[in-house]
């Protein structure tokens, strides 16, 4: 569903990402582990088609996201760390337009079944989103999700800045995202919910992927110590 080819990005002379080769599947979540300025969110900059490559191509279901950008932005769903919403439109709202760009049309009775399903209380849904915390806003995200039927998702940072139980919270929606068969790619500095929520974790250092890891197969604990070897390197 997400493919990268040697995919690269150099901004004059500077090596943002080198050679990038990765393929997430179909009900899987992905985790991008590095330091800042190691190519996580270039990465994903290249798969939403905001940036173009220097060389290589970045795929969604086998299409190029270059050459095909509306379709393959059909696929997406992109949940930025501060996810941009219309303050003075309420949660349904911002729900009913952003998927109307979509080209979607929703009932009322079908736009709060989506915020449900993204956690997002009932009562919140009338209020205006300026009023809401982050891990509000990140719900209308996924609610957004939800109503396009997103095949992948990229999301950057999404629980930086949010309180363990919000935290918590959000690890359970990508994981229902994931059963639903969604193909994820998260940009994050978390590694005890990378370990949780991830199939696999991807450890980049200067715009290369030096590790990759399924995380079944390893503790917290060794997570966090072959984090740290790659960053002393």
């Amino acid at each position: 569903m997400l493919e990268a080819e040697n995919l690269s990005k150099h901004y004059n002379g500077t090596v943002a990402l080198d050679g990038l080769n990765l393929k997430i599947e179909p009900g899987e979540i992905f985790c991008l582990l590095g330091a800042n300025g190691a190519g996580k969110t270039t990465t994903i900059n290249l798969f939403l088609n905001f940036i173009s490559p220097s060389s290589g191509t970045a795929k969604i279901n086998q299409l190029d996201v270059v050459q095909h950008p509306l379709e393959t932005k059909k696929f997406l769903a992109y949940i930025p760390e501060q996810v941009m919403l219309y303050r003075n439109l309420t949660g349904i709202e911002n729900l009913e337009y952003f998927t109307s760009l979509a080209g979607e049309r929703y009932t009322r009775d079908q736009l709060l079944g989506f915020l449900k399903e993204a956690g997002l209380p009932a009562e919140a849904a009338g209020k205006r989103v300026g009023a809401y915390s982050k891990g509000m806003r990140q719900k209308i995200g996924i609610a957004i999700a939800i109503a396009k039927k997103a095949k992948a998702l990229l999301l950057d940072e999404p629980t930086s800045g949010l309180d363990p139980k919000a935290a918590n919270e959000f690890s359970e929606l990508m994981k229902r995202m994931r059963d639903s068969g969604a193909a994820i790619l998260v940009a994050t500095h978390d590694l005890f919910r990378a370990k949780e929520s991830g199939t696999r974790v991807g450890i980049m250092k200067h715009g290369r992927m030096v590790a990759t890891l399924r995380t079944e197969e390893i503790g917290h604990a060794d997570l966090e110590r072959i984090y740290l070897e790659h960053m002393h390197d």
